[in-house]
């Protein structure tokens, strides 16, 4: 058949401002090209946490300081730092630091256990790659220590904690009225360690380090858990990650030296990394969030500094929505709130803009391996709530059927696949896994399926490893899920699908539900249950209602706040 997507027709329906971006202004590198903020908005707020401001020329002192620690320790241009921190202002300037450095930002979660803490490390040193970890003293004593002397190739750590950048007098009467977590940072045989404060910001050098590096240069090294097998580890290139923020800015219009940013994305995460090099990039200024569950700080966070950009996974969202303060607050200097990692349901879009306001939602699609916006909702144009927008700048993109690999009409359902110079440059230590991923003709197969309209809308409506098959039949869980969540009684849902013992080959679905804490009812589950069913009946394929309900308190949520089907799965 012809193929819809070759002409790339959803280019129409951008905003009349936007075409694809000259190749060559991609020809550069992140330190080169956001060295003209620090020298144009000195003294413009960089960064604010828990009430402590930094200035963008403070945060390019201590960021070179980090970076020349790393080069007198003898790290060289390709070598590998670990950072292991929740979002506080030590995060960022490790990013800027090892990237003047030259060498390789690697997020490690806070939430992974010493196991996986182990695996990431050890792979990232591999190919004789020098190593730093940059982590909190509770993780230092009570994970680094126990696999410490199994990591050879790991040089130098630099502990820090949560409160480190308040004053020693200040930490004092914080720790007086908060349980903050903390540890004893001691030292390990063979390895150099520092505190971060105490030695990389006294000791080291302020000025900006000489590096000669390219576009072609790996800047990130960003681990994806993917649905099977271990974490891999997704190689960004300079260029790969300027073409998407560069993309990003003239997407939404963002000017320079403007506008204040508050994300609930982990920095650890590539959504949260990428909007907090996106912001600095700009000469934004950023709100820093440490713990993105509470909703009281991030309330008093947006009353002191009226944001006026938003940026959260859904369920996030769906907690403020249901947060009586965030209701309450005045959303008039907001612009936009942007969702991404995980599908919204289109009631609690409708929920959020009815709060803050009738087209201040934009959703997009990306993952890590694509740098990694690959679709967007145009910002000031028609953004049709319950998709994920049309393909972004400087992008191909094609739908295909995920067994055959042929391309499949507008409107039916197949596997995204995405070209351009967002395609990472492949798995770090793994060939195999990257041919599976980009075929010959440099498409990244993303493992999602969508459905681009003739508009060149996409709505995603599931994995492809999450399609729950009955009787021969698809059953897309994001678009019954979507459905579902109009019951009044149900608050969030998600759809497995298990093996049918009756019928070899095909599933049962299984909803997991979390009541709506609004709805009232007289606390008969078994009834609410049949009319669950029922109302599927009323509004789902026979095939995709399902045959299961199981009402649950609390939905798992992964370390970015998706839900996560794979605890579901093995429970």
């Amino acid at each position: 058949m012809s193929n819809p997507y070759k002409s790339r027709f959803w280019r129409k329906n951008w905003d009349p401002y936007l075409s694809d971006l000259d190749p060559k202004e991609f020809e550069t590198t992140y330190p080169e090209t956001v060295r003209r903020v620090f020298e144009k908005f000195p003294n413009n707020m960089a960064l604010a946490y828990q009430g402590i401001e930094i200035s963008f020329s403070k945060l390019d002192r201590y960021s070179s300081q980090f970076a020349n620690m790393l080069i007198e320790n003898g790290f060289n241009k390709g070598d590998v730092v670990g950072i292991n921190l929740a979002n506080i202002p030590e995060y960022v300037y490790s990013v800027l630091g090892t990237l003047k450095a030259g060498c390789i930002v690697s997020g490690v979660s806070p939430l992974l256990s010493d196991v996986q803490m182990h695996y990431q490390l050890d792979d990232l040193g591999k190919g004789g790659k020098n190593v730093a970890l940059v982590t909190l003293d509770a993780i230092f004593e009570h994970r680094l220590t126990k696999i410490a002397d199994k990591l050879p190739q790991l040089k130098v750590v630099v502990a820090t904690s949560v409160i480190g950048s308040f004053s020693k007098e200040d930490q004092a009467k914080i720790k007086a009225v908060q349980d903050i977590p903390s540890g004893e940072v001691s030292s390990l045989e063979g390895k150099i360690v520092y505190n971060f404060q105490d030695d990389v910001l006294k000791n080291f050098s302020t000025e900006l380090p000489k590096v000669d590096i390219s576009p072609n240069d790996i800047g990130w090294i960003q681990y994806t858990g993917g649905t099977t097998g271990p974490p891999k580890g997704a190689m960004l290139s300079h260029r790969n990650c300027v073409s998407n923020i560069k993309g990003i800015i003239s997407w939404l219009q963002w000017e320079e030296g403007k506008g204040i940013l508050l994300s609930g994305f982990p920095i650890f995460h590539v959504a949260g990394l990428t909007v907090c090099e996106g912001a600095l990039f700009n000469g934004m200024s950023q709100i820093l969030i440490a713990n993105p569950r509470d909703a009281l700080h991030i309330c008093n966070e947006m009353k002191k500094y009226k944001p006026t950009m938003l940026v959260n996974v859904p369920s996030l969202y769906q907690i403020l929505i249901n947060f009586r303060k965030f209701k309450r607050l005045d959303h008039s200097s907001l612009r936009m709130c942007i969702s991404a990692a995980a599908p919204f349901p289109k009631e609690s879009q409708e929920a959020l803009e009815n709060i803050v306001g009738k087209g201040k939602l934009l959703e997009l699609y990306g993952m890590t391996e694509l740098s990694p916006v690959a679709t967007m909702n145009p910002s000031l144009g028609k953004k049709k709530l319950g998709t994920v927008g049309l393909p972004f700048l400087n992008v191909d993109l094609r739908i295909v059927d995920p067994e055959t690999n042929e391309i499949v009409p507008l409107g039916v359902p197949g596997e995204i696949c995405v070209n351009g110079p967002l395609v990472m440059q492949g798995y770090y230590n793994k060939p195999e896994e990257t041919a599976k991923a980009i075929d010959k003709d440099g498409y990244m197969h993303t493992g999602d399926v969508g459905i681009m309209d003739e508009d060149g809308y996409i709505r995603i409506v599931d994995r492809t490893k999450d399609m729950i098959i009955v009787g021969g039949y698809k059953v897309f869980s994001a678009k019954v899920e979507d459905t579902l969540v109009n019951h009044p009684a149900i608050g969030m849902v998600a759809l497995i699908g298990l093996p049918n013992p009756d019928r070899p080959g095909s599933e049962i679905v299984k909803a997991f539900v979390q009541i709506n804490p609004d709805f009232e009812f007289d606390g008969n589950k078994e009834a609410l249950k049949e009319d669950i069913i029922k109302f599927s009946k009323d509004n789902l394929a026979p095939y995709e209602v399902p045959k299961l309900v199981e009402f649950s308190e609390e939905l798992p949520l992964t370390v970015v706040g998706k839900i996560d089907k794979k605890i579901l799965r093995s429970g």
